[in-house]
């Protein structure tokens, strides 16, 4: 799909200025810029939030604000994204990205565990996007399942993690340990609809069954 990547991002919904200048200042910056979302999988953020229609969306993992701004642009008035971002050091460039965003008042940005400081809020969740460490990827899905509504979505990002779930040169690798692990784990949970998206590292969508 990568040859077909620049005819699709010019037959999808356009990135708009703030999100250019955002993927932008990320990759000059960050160290590894790429892992935000950018503009194809931004642009199906955004369409799966209409879809799904959540009042509150709870994502694992701000990393420069993208994703949290692009499930931001799909939500219906009085929705809400509330992201969470455990490397402190990533506050001072993404905040002000955030805050100046056009959709800065349905974006609720804290620095610290998710997994911690969620159940805290007392929400609960009709969606929730996981982007963080890659190790404790099924330790984060697991504290954080009671939080979601039954019948809402759970949504986690590179799980194909550059192919590398299939490459047993790769066994040893603890992100690709963690990545597997929870790979098997909900493929094989009856509560759970999975299907699996080879869009670019691979994002999972999952349906906890009413």
């Amino acid at each position: 799909m990568d040859n077909c990547l620049p005819y699709i991002l010019k037959h999808i919904e356009p990135e708009g200025d703030y999100l250019y200048r955002l993927y932008r200042a990320t990759n000059i910056y960050l160290l590894h810029g790429r892992m935000a979302s950018g503009h194809l999988q931004g642009r199906l953020l955004k369409m799966l939030v209409q879809m799904i229609r959540p009042r509150n969306i709870l994502e694992v993992g701000t990393f420069s604000g993208y994703s949290a701004i692009c499930m931001a642009e799909g939500l219906a008035p009085g929705g809400k994204v509330y992201t969470f971002e455990i490397n402190d050091e990533q506050e001072e460039f993404t905040r002000p990205w955030i805050a100046h965003s056009p959709v800065a008042d349905r974006i609720v940005f804290t620095i610290g565990d998710a997994t911690v400081e969620a159940p805290k809020l007392g929400v609960t969740f009709d969606m929730v996007f996981i982007d963080g460490d890659k190790r404790t990827y099924l330790e984060t899905f697991e504290a954080l399942l009671p939080l979601v509504r039954p019948g809402g979505f759970v949504l986690a990002d590179n799980t194909l993690w550059d192919g590398h779930v299939t490459d047993p040169g790769y066994d040893r690798d603890p992100q690709t340990a963690g990545i597997r692990k929870f790979n098997d784990a909900v493929a094989a949970d009856p509560r759970l609809e999975v299907v699996v998206l080879p869009l670019r590292d691979g994002l999972t969508l999952i349906r906890v069954k009413d």
